[in-house]
């Protein structure tokens, strides 16, 4: 790897970090890959690619990951409906909320819900996160 090639590949890690933690940040806010790109000064194409094999996954995933989590928080607190976490955590369709909740955790946010009570009954909210936490890795199989 030449040094330049090397600048490169640092620079585009940098720019990856910036577009995970800006992920991170504004979930709720309307995000897509071609506006992150261009903050990143990256194609689309590019950073899907470079993200993906930083992180595991195309940026557009990880975003949903990030969404569902915080999903999933606000449906244990319980005070709010499965379409007002939809909202909540930026997502405009509540169909596609509800598929990819489904998708990674397993049961629709409805069912996830009336059962978060019960689950995490007693534990302590920051052990109820890491024990709920959708892992990408080990998506919940379909029945």
């Amino acid at each position: 790897m030449t040094s330049s090639s090397a600048e490169q590949r640092l620079g585009d890690l940098a720019r990856l970090r910036r577009v995970r933690d800006r992920i991170d940040r504004e979930y709720a806010q309307p995000l897509d890959v071609e506006a992150l790109a261009r903050d990143a000064h990256m194609s689309a194409g590019h950073l899907s690619r470079q993200f993906k094999l930083a992180y595991g996954e195309a940026p557009y995933s990880y975003l949903m990951t990030r969404r569902i989590e915080r999903a999933m928080a606000l449906l244990r607190r319980g005070d709010l409906s499965v379409t007002d976490v939809c909202f909540a955590v930026g997502c405009s369709s509540l169909g596609t909320f509800s598929t990819r909740f489904t998708e990674l955790v397993g049961v629709p946010p409805s069912t996830y819900k009336r059962e978060a009570e019960l689950s995490t009954m007693g534990m302590p909210a920051c052990v109820a996160k890491q024990v709920t936490r959708p892992i990408r890795n080990r998506e919940a199989t379909a029945p």
